[in-house]
């Protein structure tokens, strides 16, 4: 059989400057999500001058953007996210904490890589298309916002997903696997009660408390928890108490939650019997509720065809080859990881590898061998990603490759040192080739796309956005 991997990997090693350098420069431009406007504006740049037809904005979001190249036979499409998180500056390739800006972002969760490992695998895909004159056409969608906004339910909602046969894309983690569990979808709803105001003193018969409301409506839904579906999380905060003054009946008052259940359908269920408690809530205060839907994600639904074919794609490219200065500071940055999140890795890596090889992975500080997978579902991650939305729309693949020490949380400034210097151009290399591969794969052999799509019109079929038409993501220069 064909070694797809040798023909990508001399195609990557003419070009892997290119990208490294791209890399750079969105981790040393680290945007939060919306306003990712040098960022995007990178890439199309990038896209553009590779030949690709950019389409900016999309779906109503400036950093937004779909880039196409090609117009017949199998349309092979990569998800690129690109956003940083506030508060996570640090220095690059050091394993102290280290701000370069303080207070500033940071790609704690390497999508500087994500996003440019992603486009990489298309780019690459794209010259072998035009080198070997294949009958293929590669789609790049940049949705801006993983963490806060999910941009991929708008996306999705609004047609740019349709015609793409086969999606691809990973994330850098702390270990080397296919993402073959489900996640929790999110329902992210503010509920705002409008009540009267009054001296609480002098006249509280002429008040109606906004802020009774909402204790009324928390009591309410713990109430609820013993109701719903074991894997259901629903978490609140207080946007607004309605003010500091306890002698002032409040008038107004906000709460803030997210309700999650490991299928979309669940979480549907129980944001409208939470809307029902709002409701009652409002009607025992004597006061007025306005429910603002902010934003949906549907669970992570893997291709477990497809799944593995990027499994077998992996394997033949392979995982991410570090050197000794690497592996030094790999060990240096899990050193500073406290003994329960190593202790989780523990049992992290046992569960995905195995004891042996488990203890190989631990020993090196750094995973550098690719988990089995044997083509079944395995257990959810206890997290929300749009990638979830996605995958309802076509069928998806995502793999994890190291870029940090063994058990290093995202969203850390030990992923943002690793994710930024010579451990993540490691990965890189890797995530390009690897994704490139199986999308080449899809290129030649028919039957990728055809059996991808059985599976999934066998276990989503027909699927509706869970957010309405009219529904606009949020203003990226207003907080809320």
């Amino acid at each position: 059989m064909k070694n797809y991997a040798d023909d990508v990997r001399k195609v990557l090693d003419e070009n892997f400057d290119k990208f490294s350098n791209l890399a750079d420069y969105i981790w040393e431009h680290p945007e939060p999500g919306l306003i990712e406007y040098e960022s995007s504006k990178k890439l199309m740049e990038f896209l553009k001058d590779e030949g690709f037809e950019i389409e900016n904005p999309i779906s109503g979001m400036e950093t937004a953007f779909k880039a196409t190249y090609g117009n017949s036979g199998p349309v092979i499409g990569f998800s690129v996210e690109y956003d940083a998180l506030p508060g996570l500056s640090q220095k690059r390739g050091s394993a102290t904490k280290e701000e370069l800006v303080p207070g500033g972002a940071g790609h704690g969760c390497g999508h500087n890589i994500l996003g440019v490992g992603a486009l990489g695998g298309a780019v690459v895909l794209k010259d072998l298309i035009e080198n070997e004159k294949l009958d293929a056409s590669v789609v790049v969608v940049g949705a801006p916002s993983e963490e806060r906004d999910g941009a991929k339910t708008f996306i999705g909602r609004d047609g740019y997903y349709e015609g793409i046969d086969i999606m691809l894309t990973w994330h850098p983690e702390s270990k080397n696997a296919i993402w073959n569990g489900g996640s929790l979808a999110n329902i992210i709803v503010t509920y705002n009660f409008k009540g009267t105001t009054s001296h609480a003193a002098a006249a509280p018969q002429l008040g109606r408390s906004a802020l009774d409301a909402c204790e009324l409506m928390n009591v309410g839904v713990n109430y609820l928890r013993e109701h719903v579906v074991d894997s259901a999380r629903i978490h609140y905060a207080y946007l607004d108490v309605g003010g500091n003054a306890p002698n002032v009946v409040q008038s107004h008052a906000t709460l803030y939650y997210f309700i999650r259940a490991a299928k979309i359908d669940d979480a549907l269920n129980i944001y409208e019997r939470i809307n029902n408690i709002a409701k009652g809530a409002a009607l025992m205060a004597g006061v007025e509720v306005e429910i603002n839907l902010k934003g949906a994600l549907a669970d992570f639904s893997p291709n477990l065809y497809l799944s593995g074919v990027l499994y077998d794609s992996i394997k033949e490219f392979g995982t991410p080859k570090f050197d000794e200065d690497d592996l030094k500071l790999a060990k240096e940055l899990y050193e500073t990881l406290d003994d329960n999140t190593k202790k989780a890795a523990v049992e992290n890596m046992t569960y995905l590898y195995g004891d042996e090889l488990a203890k190989e992975q631990i020993a090196n500080h750094i995973a550098t061998e690719l988990a089995p997978f044997d083509g079944k579902y395995g257990k959810m991650e206890v997290i929300s990603s749009d990638v979830g939305e996605l995958s309802h729309y076509v069928p998806t693949a995502q793999m994890f490759l190291a870029a940090s020490p063994v058990g290093t949380p995202l969203h850390t400034w030990q992923m943002c040192s690793s994710a930024g210097g010579s451990i993540g151009k490691k990965t890189l290399y890797s995530a390009i080739g690897s994704l490139a591969t199986c999308g080449l794969k899809a290129a030649l052999e028919p039957e990728v796309i055809e059996k991808a799509h059985e599976e999934f019109d066998s276990v989503i079929g027909k699927y509706e956005a869970p957010i309405p038409e009219d529904l606009k993501i949020r203003d990226p220069n207003i907080e809320s």
